[in-house]
């Protein structure tokens, strides 16, 4: 006997979604949105899923070494900026998570372009 209730059915589906914490539906969606994309396998959702889990898992706790050092306990946006941009590992998400300027520096930097191409 498995250690089941007797004529209990266990699905692999609730078992493994016990497992994750992003919602697979969600997952699915974006995996569907690809026009490559005809139909998901449910052993591939899963292991998409917890992939994007563990990646997730692991650009936050790299972020939140590297930028621990102000409070304790705290994430902030320019710690996964920072990560991104300065580990090659992360290099790809540079486009997604681009450090944050102010306005003021970013008018001043586009005027600086202008002058230098003016000449």
């Amino acid at each position: 006997m498995s250690g089941n209730n007797v004529g209990e059915k266990v699905d692999a589906n609730t078992v493994n979604s016990k497992n994750i914490s992003l919602p697979m539906s969600r997952v699915k969606l974006i995996m569907k949105s690809s026009p490559d994309v005809s139909s998901i396998n449910q052993d591939a959702l899963f292991l998409t899923t917890k992939a994007t889990e563990l990646f997730v898992q692991h650009l936050a706790q790299c972020s939140f070494k590297k930028g621990a050092g102000r409070e304790k306990n705290t994430l902030a946006y320019s710690d996964l900026a920072h990560v991104a941009e300065e580990t090659e590992t992360f290099q790809f998400l540079t486009d997604i998570l681009p450090k944050k300027i102010l306005a003021r520096d970013y008018l001043r930097s586009l005027e600086e372009r202008g002058e230098d191409g003016d000449d």
